[in-house]
């Protein structure tokens, strides 16, 4: 017998709809986070599209559809027989990192610029992250090669291990975008892979970066 979603809240009505839908539609039964990843990644892309160009509504739809994914996978996990956990878990959770990384909202810190507020922030993701072996530790290998870059050199320019810079070359986005543009068009007319020849660029600057990383080694070492 069908009935409609139940819940006190239209997110109870959400999570509600997609344990129903899990029970009940034998394509949804049969899939997991693997098979679900192609799905997040272009639902996220067409977030991003509804941010730049779309309207209200689109971006509306395009937030709930990223949502979908999130409840999705949530219900999948709930059912896992090792460590399973649900929609609450996940939204417990991120209440409590992003009261951790915001003292000044919820607790003592003072924070009275947005110089100041990114201070507080990567000095409480820090502690939270002082367990990890390396600076890159974390940073999804799988982002597209710009995405990627830039998160590396996010990392790696505080440990002095980056290309040199000069800021005067690029001074807004209109330039750069074109610059970009340019340096593809440069790699298709040479038969080049702009986006490979860039993840390999960044691979060879990551494992500068683990080099930078390793003690070394004292002339009574062994």
């Amino acid at each position: 017998m069908s009935s409609e979603p139940v819940g006190s809240t239209s997110t109870e009505r959400l999570v509600d709809a997609m344990r129903q839908i899990r029970d009940r539609c034998v394509w949804t039964q049969g899939i997991d986070h693997d098979m679900l990843v192609p799905y997040l990644i272009e639902e996220s892309y067409e977030l991003v599209e509804a941010v730049e160009a779309g309207t209200r509504d689109e971006l509306v739809e395009e937030l709930g559809d990223v949502l979908w994914q999130v409840v999705f996978h949530a219900e999948i996990a709930s059912h896992d027989a090792d460590a399973p956990f649900d929609f609450d878990d996940v939204a417990e959770a991120v209440t409590r990192k992003m009261v951790h990384r915001h003292p000044h909202v919820f607790g003592d810190e003072a924070a009275p610029t947005p110089e100041d507020v990114v201070r507080v922030w990567n000095a409480a993701k820090a502690e939270e992250k002082a367990k990890r072996s390396s600076a890159l530790e974390g940073i999804p290998q799988g982002m597209p090669s710009l995405a990627l870059a830039d998160k590396v050199l996010g990392r790696a320019v505080p440990l002095g291990v980056g290309p040199t810079v000069d800021a005067d070359v690029v001074d807004d986005e209109d330039a750069l975008g074109e610059q970009l543009l340019a340096v593809v068009a440069a790699a298709r007319a040479n038969g080049l892979d702009a986006e490979r020849a860039l993840r390999g660029a960044v691979r060879r600057l990551s494992a500068r970066v683990q080099d930078a990383e390793r003690p070394v080694a004292s002339p009574t070492d062994g």
